[in-house]
């Protein structure tokens, strides 16, 4: 079992990629931007497992940009890897929400399910961090969610407890 010092039960959802050859360096392992990338692919999944989408979001008036980004590297993920780029829910207000992201190397059978709950993924942990967004207006200026699309809020609010998260 992996030690942390953090092992809070979380609802992750969990979506498989294999890494391309354009997605790594010179040296073979997959180039630190991707990962960025990959939370933000895991970003968008999750909320549309949820039933919302980023693009019924937008077309409603709201932004949802991010105000913070972490991520620590533990081992390279390299090309032809199958990976599971693991994305929870940590935080959730009419205001802000916050990923939990982690990316794991799996055996390609492992790519069975797209919901597991607990502390740890499957998989070997390659990478671990998350985003911290905030709603804003067309103007970038900040707005609640509850207000602004209350109907896209409660749906939200549902699903995330639902889900597990706070």
């Amino acid at each position: 079992m992996e030690q942390r010092k953090e092992e809070k039960s979380l609802v992750w959802y969990l979506h498989p990629l294999r890494v391309r050859y354009q997605e790594t360096d010179q040296m073979g392992v997959v180039f630190h931007g991707n990962y960025a990338t990959w939370f933000e692919i895991g970003r968008t999944e999750l909320v549309r497992h949820l039933g919302i989408s980023y693009k019924e979001i937008e077309a409603g008036g709201l932004l949802l940009p991010v105000v913070d980004l972490a991520c620590k590297f533990i081992l390279p993920a390299k090309y032809d890897d199958t990976v599971l780029v693991c994305t929870a829910v940590e935080q959730f207000s009419p205001v802000r929400i916050s990923f939990r992201s982690e990316v794991r190397r799996v055996p390609e059978e492992a790519w069975q399910g797209r919901r597991f709950v607990g502390a740890f993924p499957p998989g070997e942990l390659l990478v671990e961090g998350g985003t911290k967004h905030v709603w804003v207006n067309a103007e970038f200026r900040p707005s609640r969610l509850d207000k602004a699309m209350p109907a896209q809020y409660a749906a939200l609010q549902r699903a995330v407890r639902e889900e597990g998260g706070e």
